[in-house]
């Protein structure tokens, strides 16, 4: 019997019907189809909209497909991981919202906040339930509604970012497929360029940080984007060294959709061929901690069983990190 690891057996994804375009855009905010795409590479976006919809709605259509198209039981699922920015509340845990409301009776769940780091995150922590013997099925969840906490005045954000995400059903495997390793960081100063500073316990809601726009996202694109490129890249490197392995022996690299310039810069950094980048933030923008599974949902029927995939991301905080898997399916 060989090591267990944590492989992927399955991917769901769901995206909102409504597509915010750059020319809808225009009327919104200054700015041009150009202008974004230039600087982004984003043509459209995914908007949830409807009366009383949330997060875990979202998590709720990617967990059910999931389940159907891997034939399992909801009542054979023992953990759910959601990674978000954007839950219904601040408690209870969207995870546990979606498990209600998709009928998961025997699990427990919970969420994990790292931004756009998340969804590695949360994968990470969802394989060590899996690798030490303790759980059989885990699914992870990444997903975020990034319109509830976006200032459509704000051209420099706006544009940015969308709603929508994925999730990925692990199980256990014992012939070498599955996540194999991974490297994270992280850096609290981070916090001074990329946040939503309202709402918390150092700014609860009030009136004052409703009018002071304190309940946006806030972020300062410049230091921004060189923590961004520079984590990215030292984490692939190091993923690369760790494992004794070169980007020849990788199929896809799956970089956080945060910004067409960035993920350029990674691919070059990494002298990564861009043909074998996995690339759609043209068609959903930034989805936060969606975005990784997104990719995964629309390169799903490119994937071989065997191919090896890293994926990395960088988020708010800061956030980043890199994790190197075999695919499974």
């Amino acid at each position: 019997m060989g090591k267990t690891t944590a492989a992927i057996t399955g991917v769901h994804g769901y995206v909102p019907e409504y597509v915010l375009t750059n020319k809808e855009l225009e009327q919104m905010v200054e700015t041009s189809d150009e202008w974004i795409t230039s600087r982004t590479g984003i043509k459209e976006r995914r908007i949830l909209k409807g009366e009383g919809l949330a997060a875990s709605d979202m998590g709720v259509s990617m967990v059910q497909g999931l389940l159907e198209k891997t034939n399992t039981n909801p009542d054979d699922i023992e953990m759910v991981i959601c990674a978000t920015v954007t839950g219904d509340m601040r408690f209870p845990d969207t995870a546990n919202i979606i498990c209600d409301k998709v009928g998961i009776k025997n699990a427990f769940g919970y969420d994990i906040n790292a931004a756009c780091s998340g969804f590695l995150f949360a994968l990470t922590t969802g394989a060590q339930f899996i690798e030490s013997g303790r759980l059989k099925k885990v699914i992870v969840i990444g997903l975020d509604v990034m319109s509830s906490i976006v200032d459509y005045t704000d051209r420099t954000t706006c544009v940015i970012f969308g709603d929508g995400g994925g999730a990925v059903l692990l199980e256990p495997n014992e012939e070498g497929y599955g996540l194999v390793d991974s490297v994270f960081r992280g850096d609290g100063a981070g916090r001074n360029y990329l946040n939503m500073a309202g709402g918390g316990s150092l700014h609860p809601a009030s009136e004052e940080t409703v009018k002071k726009g304190m309940h946006y996202i806030f972020q300062e694109g410049r230091p921004v984007f060189k923590a961004a490129v520079k984590g990215m890249t030292e984490t692939v490197q190091q993923i690369f060294d760790r494992n004794n392995i070169t980007k020849d022996e990788i199929d896809w690299l799956v970089p956080h959709q945060a910004n067409m310039r960035i993920i350029n810069s990674v691919a070059a950094f990494a002298d990564f061929p861009i043909e074998r980048v996995m690339i759609n933030i043209e068609k959903y923008g930034n989805t936060t901690a969606g975005t990784l599974p997104l990719c995964l949902w629309d390169y799903e029927d490119k994937l071989k069983k065997g191919d090896n995939l890293i994926l990395t991301a960088f988020g708010g905080g800061f956030t980043w990190g890199s994790t190197l898997l075999k695919w499974a399916y």
